[in-house]
């Protein structure tokens, strides 16, 4: 211990502190006042002390009071905490109610979607039936037709071709007499 403190001691004792015993041991003698140890002194000093305190600086209603205010604080900030743990708990079950509620909204979503494609499938379905029967349909009335001019065209050239064949024939069998005589005998049934 370098660093201890150094206490000063005398060789010689207080004598006032000290007083020699009936079988001649010296006994330490303790200071008092009136009668009274220092102890004692201390002690109603404190006791006058925290009598002033509390009915002569009415220290007692500050503290009180102050302690007053301190729960009537923690109160108010344990109702408020209660408060927004409700407003949690009901934003929780809220929002619980939500997702269940989009669960079901998708899963309905999706079981619509699915209705709507088998739908979508079957009227597909029906409109290909339909569009191939038309197809076939105006495939058979172009032919139809294609049929009808063709028949339509080789008759005009069968009529042009006979034509042409009477006028070479007739033009070659009559003279102008034969003219004659068939314009007499259209004029006679006139």
């Amino acid at each position: 211990m370098a660093n201890a403190p150094h206490v000063f001691a005398t060789s010689e004792a207080d004598p006032a502190l000290h007083a020699t015993a009936a079988d001649g041991h010296t006994v330490h003698v303790e200071p008092s006042l009136l009668g009274l140890a220092p102890f004692q002194w201390v002690s109603i000093a404190m006791l006058i002390l925290l009598l002033v305190a509390f009915f002569g600086a009415k220290v007692h209603r500050k503290v009180a009071g102050g302690l007053d205010s301190r729960i009537a604080a923690i109160r108010t900030q344990l109702d408020e905490a209660k408060k927004l743990r409700a407003e949690a708990e009901a934003l929780r079950d809220e929002y619980a109610r939500r997702i269940a509620g989009a669960e079901q909204d998708a899963a309905n979503m999706l079981a619509n979607a699915r209705r709507e494609a088998d739908a979508v499938l079957v009227q597909a379905e029906s409109d290909t039936t339909d569009l191939i029967a038309r197809r076939e349909r105006m495939a058979q009335d172009r032919i139809a037709a294609a049929e009808r001019a063709a028949v339509d065209e080789l008759r005009a050239r069968a009529a042009l071709a006979a034509t042409r064949a009477s006028r070479d024939l007739i033009a070659q069998r009559h003279d102008a007499g034969a003219d004659r005589r068939l314009v007499d005998e259209a004029i006679a049934a006139l």
